[in-house]
């Protein structure tokens, strides 16, 4: 412990002793150039870890996930745009991806003692995976389905009866996020048994089926897309 203290005063005692050599323009010129350094190689860093490449790197995420994924309008499309992996899972605000990008590091332990190394594991976890990433999305309003989808700039005349009066109930006034009802849009649903939907449909449009067997198709009916 002495030594240790021993050691930080000597760091102190360095750090606050004023230069001999150098001036303070030129000590404050080289801060400022090394400060520039260091963000630019953070910021690289930074964006690398952001890409499909580096998100399906691994094979957990390239075998599974990533592969389910080629099969959904957000990879392919007839306007040609693509929602790659950080488009969906990172926020694009600085502030809310760097927030994002530190909640994530604790994956990388995953990684190491392969939770989810081989399918077998990885389809054991998917209901847990998943609850985990619905619940992120509600707690931060489904902020990444918004930086493509703006609920102002639906055209609520194209959409089918149903889907704009839920829309009109539920979305617009902020009573449901994306992610209660758009579960599975881009990978294969869990098992829902249990899982209540996170919308009920409004008496106008309600019929004899219930919301939870709706989804429950909707889930049959994704799972059945893929095959």
């Amino acid at each position: 412990m002495a030594r240790l203290k021993a050691l930080l005063l000597w760091f102190w005692n360095i750090a606050t002793r004023p230069s001999v050599h150098f001036s303070l323009v030129f000590l404050a010129l080289g801060g400022f150039v090394c400060g520039i350094l260091f963000w630019g190689a953070f910021n690289t860093a930074l964006e690398f870890t952001n890409t499909e490449k580096f998100c399906t790197g691994c094979h957990e995420m390239h075998d599974n996930v990533y592969q389910e994924l080629q099969h959904t309008v957000h990879f392919s499309n007839r306007s040609g745009v693509r929602a790659t992996c950080p488009d969906c899972h990172v926020p694009h605000n600085w502030t809310d991806k760097i927030a994002r990008k530190i909640q994530a590091s604790k994956e990388v332990w995953g990684k190491i003692f392969g939770t989810i190394s081989t399918r077998d594991k990885f389809l054991h976890h998917r209901l847990e995976l998943a609850k985990h990433e619905w619940a992120r999305m509600e707690a931060n309003d489904s902020l990444e389905c918004r930086n493509c989808h703006s609920a102002i700039a639906m055209d609520f005349t194209k959409q089918t009866s149903r889907a704009a009066a839920i829309h009109a109930k539920y979305l617009i006034t902020k009573q449901r996020t994306c992610i209660d009802c758009h579960k599975g849009i881009a990978h294969e649903l869990p098992d829902m048994s249990g899982v209540e939907p996170g919308w009920q449909e409004p008496p106008e449009v309600r019929g004899r089926q219930s919301s939870v067997e709706l989804l429950r198709r909707y889930a049959a009916a994704v799972a059945g897309s893929h095959r």
